[in-house]
């Protein structure tokens, strides 16, 4: 009974959105304001028909209820319970509700905490989320219904890929769909003002903190996602330019081009018709990657493997939503005034060059993903496209773009004085060139671009921690006038600097890690000694052990460093039976100068096997951990931005009569 109230519950969800679709969008055409505030209950009510249907399928999920031919393709009953839930959103029809979940909560946000938003372009907002809302919804229930029965239904379930079982992949998929699906009311938002045929600073002001929202989460999930490749996986990297990954990076570079855009918008008047159409596209890479991912052009274990019908609905969905917003955008957008001059030193240029710095590298990344799939619709021949070509080309496109986000924030507004920043910056460029040539004496192998790359991370850290500190006078007045300073901040600024300094940290991370990596893959057998990066690493050999749903083969290892004890790991082998398939639990010492990584293969055979005889792969990644630091310190900036009371939901209301206050400087 409890799946039949989640499938009703769905149909009344689009019978909810089918009417915010229309009636709020009329009300707004017609100056009707019941009309258009009935967007508000709608929304409300849509997410709470979503909500119902999601609990039904988790709730079936949790009692391994077999007659949900959901339940039975991705669950088990001995698998633990946070998996058994993570399971509801581990299929291509959970995932798909999780999505619309998602989609609805953001409509409701604005139907609820948007209440300084105009009623007309909040209207036609919910109006056009709710024809996201519907396209998605009628997918869901047409071709991919979460609740459909089995009868007679088994007695166990077939498991949730044993690649998914784990903590860091349980909480990946929400995180990367919160960042998918936020854009999707930043969209909205042009959509609506395209309509409208007004774009201002108040309305960059409203879409600042819904973009930044899902550029936190979009952020965290792929930052988790990179994290669990490394650790689970097995082969010890983080990035591999899979074409899945490369779907969720690419809505991520345009986001932060539109995070920088919107800022022009608001505080120039500038950018707008550039703004929108980055708001646009920002979504449609989301869409894309929806595509691509559910119609059975890619097979890899983020994908959902299923029937290209399925892929040809969305692709209806992606041309309707793509090809509409474009249209009304060459349509409308020309009407916009540019705004703001400014002159080519600038913050606004600036923003500018950084924009299309990103965009371009969002088209390279573009290029590389679909062009084996073009070709392979066109030749039948399977091409790969693999991190040498992305390396070659992303890679340089970004090292400017480093240099810029130094020097950006000491320029001022349409007219910079470059002297000025050039003398301002003098220290921080010996600093950053002296730390590239202490890492080349140090290391004294690897690319050349490894050194650069190192030398403009420290360019970038050294620059944002001077910018701060220029802010709050730090040792230009007594510490505690400077630490006063500080707190009367406002949190967007400590937001940028957080950001900032978070991606040099990430980048000594990416290039440590990366060009100075140390690997051994080598046969062992009890008693075998392996030497990397200074460590000696004993095979002790191997021992089966029993799991809740899976059998492990466990080996030991005993590190040492100079004859002393350092530590010991335990790599293992996982063997899932009702799933009939294995994964690898890697084994790593962590530590800020790097990881000594350790991973168990399968056996040659299983007389080697029987006889003790395993391939080991052993690695030492120096910095890696930077990585996952800087990332936090990425997330952490966008929280402070976002808490900053200048960017909460909606502009600040003036009462009638009362002159326009000043925005404070960025």
């Amino acid at each position: 009974m409890i799946p039949e109230i989640g499938q009703f519950a769905l149909a009344l969800a689009l019978g909810a959105a089918l009417v915010q679709s229309v009636l709020p969008m009329l009300g707004a055409t017609r100056n009707n304001l019941l009309w258009m505030r009935s967007a508000r209950s709608s929304a409300i009510a849509q997410l709470m028909f979503i909500s119902i249907a999601f609990a039904a399928l988790v709730r079936s999920f949790m009692v391994s209820d077999f007659t949900v031919a959901n339940v039975v393709e991705n669950s088990h009953s001995l698998k633990p319970m946070l998996f058994k839930i993570a399971g509801s959103w581990g299929s291509h029809e959970g995932s798909l509700l999780l999505w619309v979940l998602i989609l609805a909560a953001f409509g409701a946000g604005v139907a609820l905490f948007g209440s300084n938003i105009p009623e007309a372009l909040k209207a036609r907002t919910l109006s056009v989320q709710a024809w996201i809302s519907t396209g998605f919804l009628s997918f869901l229930l047409l071709t991919s219904n979460p609740f459909e029965r089995v009868f007679p239904p088994p007695l166990d379930g077939q498991d949730l890929n044993p690649l998914l079982q784990d903590v860091g992949l349980a909480l990946h998929p929400p995180l990367l769909y919160v960042g998918y699906v936020g854009f999707s009311i930043v969209f909205s938002f042009a959509v609506a003002a395209l309509l409208e045929g007004r774009v201002d600073a108040s309305w960059a002001r409203w879409v600042r903190p819904w973009t930044l929202a899902a550029w936190m989460s979009l952020t965290a999930g792929i930052a988790l996602g990179s994290w669990w490749a490394y650790y689970e996986l097995g082969w010890g990297g983080w990035w591999f330019w899979d074409p899945v990954e490369n779907v969720s990076f690419m809505p991520w570079l345009l986001g932060t081009a539109l995070l920088h855009s919107a800022i022009v918008t608001e505080k120039r008047d500038a950018f707008k018709s550039w703004t929108i159409l980055l708001a646009i596209l920002t979504f449609s890479l989301s869409l894309l990657g929806t595509f691509i991912v559910r119609s059975g052009l890619l097979t890899s274990v983020h994908a959902f493997a299923v029937d290209p019908e399925r892929g040809l609905y969305i692709l209806g969905l992606l041309g309707l939503s793509i090809g509409g917003s474009l249209a009304l955008y060459a349509w409308r957008a020309p009407a916009m005034e540019g705004g703001g001059l400014f002159t080519p030193i600038s913050r606004e240029a600036g923003l500018l060059v950084n924009n299309l710095l990103l965009a371009t590298a969002t088209g390279t990344v573009l290029f590389g993903t679909l062009y084996p799939l073009f070709m392979e619709a066109l030749t039948g021949e399977k091409l790969s496209v693999g991190p040498q070509f992305f390396n070659a080309t992303f890679v340089p496109m970004m090292l400017p773009l480093v240099l810029l986000m130094g020097a950006g924030p000491f320029l001022s507004w349409k007219r910079a004085d470059l002297k000025g920043v050039l003398q301002r910056l003098r220290f921080v460029a010996l600093l950053a060139v002296l730390a590239g040539l202490t890492t080349w004496y140090l290391a004294r192998g690897g690319p050349v671009l490894a050194y650069l790359s190192v030398g403009l991370a420290a360019w970038l850290l050294l620059a944002t921690l001077r910018e701060w500190a220029m802010r709050i006078r730090l040792l230009d007045v007594p510490l505690k006038d400077a630490m006063r300073r500080a707190r009367n901040l406002p949190r967007a600024a400590h937001g940028m600097t957080m950001a900032h300094a978070g991606l040099a940290v990430a980048m000594f991370g990416f290039v440590g890690s990366s060009a100075w990596k140390s690997e051994e893959i080598v046969f062992v057998q009890p008693g075998t000694v392996i030497e990397i990066a200074g460590f000696d690493v004993r095979f002790d050999g191997v021992e089966r052990l029993p799991g809740p749903n899976y059998v492990a083969d466990r080996g030991t290892l005993a590190v040492s460093r100079d004859g002393a004890f350092v530590t010991t790991l335990y790599p293992e082998r996982r063997f899932y039976p009702v799933a009939d398939s294995s994964t690898t639990e890697s084994a790593i010492r962590s530590t800020l100068a790097g990881d000594l990584y350790a991973s168990l293969a399968e056996p040659a055979s299983d007389s080697a096997a029987d006889r003790g005889a395993w391939t080991l792969r052993i690695l030492y990644e120096p910095l890696v951990n930077f990585i996952w630091i800087g990332s936090a310190m990425l997330i952490l900036g966008g929280a402070l931005s976002l808490s900053d009371r200048r960017l909460r939901v909606g502009a600040p209301r003036r009462a009638a009569g009362a002159p326009a206050a000043a925005t404070p400087a960025e």
